[in-house]
């Protein structure tokens, strides 16, 4: 369930402004503004890169356990055909989004799944069915206000889902043959954001419940980084949906069959015991949750990560886990500790690429870096930093992502007096602005945020 904020969502390493500052839809400003194509290409997903045994444990972690830590005793999943209806107003590009995501669970996961069609009433159909209905934020969040986006079993609409929150039936935890399932995506709000709500929530409603920090390469990971799925999660649910499986088993009865599985399906992860992670504490994902909430401010929000941090060095990681406590303990750093917060954040972007899916995260340190530079003027060190963020950026289809690298890098090129560069930089850029941020208002605001860093900058120069 995406319930935290992308922490690449502000620039600098003292401050990360909630993500509703620049992805709610301005309702005046930019509700009605057709926004320009966005084009990322052919799917190119990274690929799964971990030892076989490894995945092994992920999965039964994913599968037999909540986001809340209540155990799944039985193994689920649909059997047959899935089809899939929308509800709604569906905002954009919403359905294109969908369709591309259906096509991609066809080929990479192996999911017999498609759209139901459209003269079809969903409420009539008698087969398995994900229903995916839009709605307004507001009327989300006054019954979840936690939730930006979630899935329900067993409903097919928003008022069966009210009619029946307290009731046992849409207890994940009792499901063993899934039938129905409904997304709500809030209509309100970025193009990207409601694309990586359908992607995680629709990967939800198909396969694991739970969301694990220290999977840096997969989008069942609430620090949100990955925002769209990996070759780690289709691989996973194309096990889950193998013929060898089956509803209602146990997790041993699982775990004796996935070896074989994943072995099958992914030769080149044979044969490596990999790393055993061990128990990750409740305690450190509570303050990495802490840090990563827009509730709170900042004091609060800091001393989840100093907290956070804290745990991760007990515990004696080196993995993905410190990495990320790193990262937030650097982001969330008072001014006067600067250095010590380079210096963290340098160790975190180290141990990120050394980490399968990793690459992500060190490239939004990068940015950081590169905004840091832009700050002193360093127009090379910006323009390097960038150009080796942007192929991941793009990779991985994050479009604010994307936008925020080329205006940065847009800044540095007219520091050096390239302002051609830099003006069609700025224009090629709007595309994948727009879906990133929503509206034009937000997308001024973050070209306006960066301009400021550059003009100060040009200004010390100047001196």
């Amino acid at each position: 369930m995406k319930r935290l904020i992308a922490i690449l969502c502000a620039l600098g390493l003292g401050a990360c402004a909630p993500a509703g500052q620049v992805q709610r839809l301005d309702a005046q400003a930019g509700a009605t503004t057709p926004i320009a194509a966005y084009n990322p290409g052919r799917p190119d997903p990274l690929p799964a890169a971990r030892p076989n045994a490894e995945m092994v444990r992920d999965f039964l972690e994913l599968g037999f356990a909540m986001e809340s830590g209540r155990g799944i005793e039985r193994f689920s999943r649909f059997e047959g055909p899935v089809r899939v209806a929308v509800s709604g107003r569906a905002p954009g590009t919403a359905e294109a989004d969908l369709d591309r995501l259906l096509a991609r669970l066809r080929n990479e996961a192996g999911i017999d799944i498609a759209r139901l069609p459209a003269a079809a009433q969903p409420d009539s159909h008698a087969g398995n069915l994900i229903t995916v209905e839009f709605l307004p934020r507001r009327q989300m969040q006054a019954v979840v206000p936690s939730a930006a986006c979630f899935v329900v079993p067993n409903v097919t609409d928003w008022s069966d889902f009210v009619a029946n929150r307290r009731s046992p039936l849409i207890d994940w935890t009792r499901v063993v043959t899934r039938t129905r399932a409904a997304v709500f995506v809030p209509a309100d709000t970025t193009p990207q954001e409601i694309r990586d709500c359908l992607h995680e929530e629709i990967g939800q409603a198909l396969g694991p419940l739970n969301d694990l920090f220290r999977l840096s390469d997969s989008v069942f990971n609430d620090d949100n980084f990955q925002t769209t799925l990996t070759g780690f999660d289709m691989l996973l649910l194309r096990v889950w949906y193998s013929p060898e499986l089956q509803p209602g088993m146990t997790r041993d009865q699982v775990a004796a069959r996935l070896p074989t599985l994943y072995n099958r399906l992914n030769p080149r992860g044979r044969g490596h015991a990999g790393q055993t992670p061990g128990i990750t504490p409740r305690a450190w994902q509570q303050a990495i949750e802490q840090a990563l909430s827009s509730d709170g401010g900042a004091t609060r929000r800091r001393a989840g990560a100093v907290r956070a941090l804290s745990l991760a060095r007990t515990q004696g990681w080196h993995d993905s886990r410190l990495a990320l406590s790193l990262m937030l303990s650097a982001r969330l750093a008072p001014r006067d500790q600067g250095a010590e917060a380079l210096n963290d954040l340098l160790s975190a972007a180290e141990l990120f690429r050394a980490s399968p899916g990793g690459e992500v995260h060190a490239a939004h340190i990068d940015m950081h870096l590169a905004v840091q530079a832009l700050a002193n003027g360093q127009s090379d060190m910006v323009l390097e930093l960038t150009q080796r963020a942007m192929p991941i950026a793009a990779r991985t289809e994050n479009a604010a992502f994307v936008a925020s690298l080329a205006f940065i890098r847009a800044e540095a090129l007219a520091l050096q007096g390239r302002a051609a560069e830099a003006d069609r930089l700025r224009l090629d850029s709007q595309a994948a602005a727009r879906y990133g941020f929503g509206s034009e208002a937000a997308v001024r605001a973050r070209m306006d945020e960066i301009a400021r860093i550059g003009a100060a900058a040009r200004q010390m120069a100047a001196l």
